[in-house]
């Protein structure tokens, strides 16, 4: 099997990412029992890193997963982090925004739920969605209410660039004070989409899956890949890198995901708290204590 480098997949905000020349599948040269026997070994390492991290209490994991409808988000999630204890994990699907929700900014939903330190906090669509399928609906912008959009002549160039902007300073705010980030595009190709809605309508364990309305959206696949392509170039940064996972093949989306994590994870400098030397020391009273009862 050829090995996975982090590096074939992370986007620089010096790259000028052209969408259409980001690969939608990748062969790494081995069947799918390999491919799934991998993934089994790097969750089981990721789950023994997810440990120390939760042990020790720092540092935040922010996971945030996008891509197109059908691109398997819900199914990555469930199968690269199936070995971690439920204690040191989280995971939000984000919705349709509540009322609530549209009275603050677009960013505090998120905000709401961003994993305490010591824990992995996934996000099945993000903040990212207002830069998405806003851009694509911009009334959507003018339901949230905003002093100063009143038409959507004012959801302009310069109305996403400001947006763009306010996404890198909350991302570089939460770097900034102890989260270790993740964001990952699942690059997903339209064949391969319209093969998957295909097989929702067929079979009838995946029919409750499909939405009608997914189909109009797949109406403007173009704009939403310029869309991406925007969202790739201008919030590709240092501290919060984006990954482009080709998507068309499921078991190997989710190695490469699993893999980048435990890679980039055993960089940190994190392990079991050391106790001193007197704490140890009572260990041997509490032992006869519990011996002797």
């Amino acid at each position: 099997m050829k090995k996975i480098q982090t590096k074939d997949f992370k986007i620089k905000h010096s790259d000028n990412v052209k969408i259409n020349e980001l690969p939608t599948r990748v062969d790494l040269g081995a069947d799918k029992k390999e491919i799934e026997d991998e993934i089994r070994k790097v969750r089981r390492k990721l789950a023994e890193i997810q440990t120390e991290i939760y042990a020790g209490g720092t540092p935040a994991v922010y996971i945030g997963i996008q891509g197109m409808d059908t691109a398997g988000k819900d199914s990555l999630i469930r199968e690269v982090f199936k070995d971690i204890n439920p204690s040191g994990i989280e995971v939000h699907d984000f919705k349709k925004p509540t009322a609530l929700e549209h009275n603050h900014d677009f960013i505090w939903r998120h905000y709401l739920t961003l994993p305490e330190r010591g824990k992995f906090g996934i996000h099945n669509r993000t903040h990212y969605e207002d830069v998405l399928i806003a851009r694509i609906h911009p009334q959507l912008v003018l339901n949230q209410n905003i002093y100063g959009i009143n038409t959507l002549e004012d959801i302009d160039k310069k109305f996403w660039k400001k947006r763009f902007k306010q996404i890198n300073d909350f991302e570089r705010i939460q770097v900034e004070n102890g989260m270790k980030m993740f964001k990952f595009f699942l690059h997903l190709s339209k064949d391969e989409q319209k093969n998957r809605f295909l097989r929702r309508i067929r079979r009838a364990d995946k029919q409750w899956k499909f939405n009608a309305a997914d189909l109009k959206e797949r109406n403007y696949w173009d704009d939403y890949q310029e869309a991406y392509e925007d969202v790739l170039n201008e919030t590709a940064t240092g501290h919060a890198p984006w990954y482009v996972i080709p998507a068309d093949d499921k078991p190997t989306a989710r190695l490469i995901v699993a893999r980048i994590l435990l890679d980039e994870l055993k960089k940190l400098k994190v392990s079991f708290p050391i106790l001193s030397d007197e704490e140890k020391a009572k260990f041997d009273d509490y032992k006869k204590s519990l011996l002797n009862e």
